[in-house]
């Protein structure tokens, strides 16, 4: 477990590091392949992962979709919007804002209540969303960018929901990932 733990962190410090893009470009994308690799940008993947994290160690079992499936559902909202061309100012800010939150939720699983937690994780999600279909193609390609990238965001979740199914054991590895998460999302912050 220990191993684990040290190879995610080493993994997410070195892509801070590296200086990992952002996905938001600004220029086109077209179809599935775009929508696949979209949310794998560092500030969508750590959030991504965070909330299956959170889920694991906040919810109860019967629950524990309740949070990837707020997120995917409410980022679908934002990203009409985004695809609409609603003006949403500081998106970009706002989504490393998310990853520092979602570190702090996987901190204070167990003490934020889970409403709280759901409602933090749809605000999070409504930004994300709202990067996704800023950068949609218009037309065609659409439903099939919009398929990738709730592929990608579903399957990051369930790497979240493994490390938190990890975490849900030893506790005590809980706070490290999270202070690592929130660190890469301050991290994030500091080069926008």
């Amino acid at each position: 477990m220990k191993t684990s733990i040290r190879r995610f962190g080493a993994a997410a410090t070195l892509a801070v590091l590296a200086g990992t893009a952002s996905a938001h470009t600004g220029h086109g994308t077209h179809g599935l392949v775009a929508g696949l690799e979209h949310p794998l940008a560092l500030d969508h993947l750590l959030a991504m992962c965070a909330v299956g994290v959170w889920s694991v160690l906040a919810l109860r079992s019967s629950q524990r979709a309740l949070g990837p499936l707020v997120f995917i559902v409410t980022m679908l909202v934002g990203a009409a919007f985004g695809v609409g061309g609603v003006p949403m100012p500081l998106v970009e800010q706002g989504i490393a804002a998310s990853v520092v939150l979602c570190g702090l939720m996987v901190i204070f699983a167990t003490r934020l209540a889970p409403g709280v937690g759901l409602a933090l994780v749809a605000a999070a999600a409504l930004l994300h969303g709202l990067a996704h279909g800023a950068e949609a193609p218009v037309g065609a390609g659409l439903a099939a960018y919009a398929i990738g990238f709730v592929a990608t965001t579903a399957a990051l979740h369930g790497v979240g929901f493994a490390l938190g199914v990890r975490l849900q054991h030893l506790r005590r590895f809980a706070w490290p990932v999270g202070a690592l998460l929130s660190a890469a999302g301050l991290a994030l912050l500091a080069r926008i």
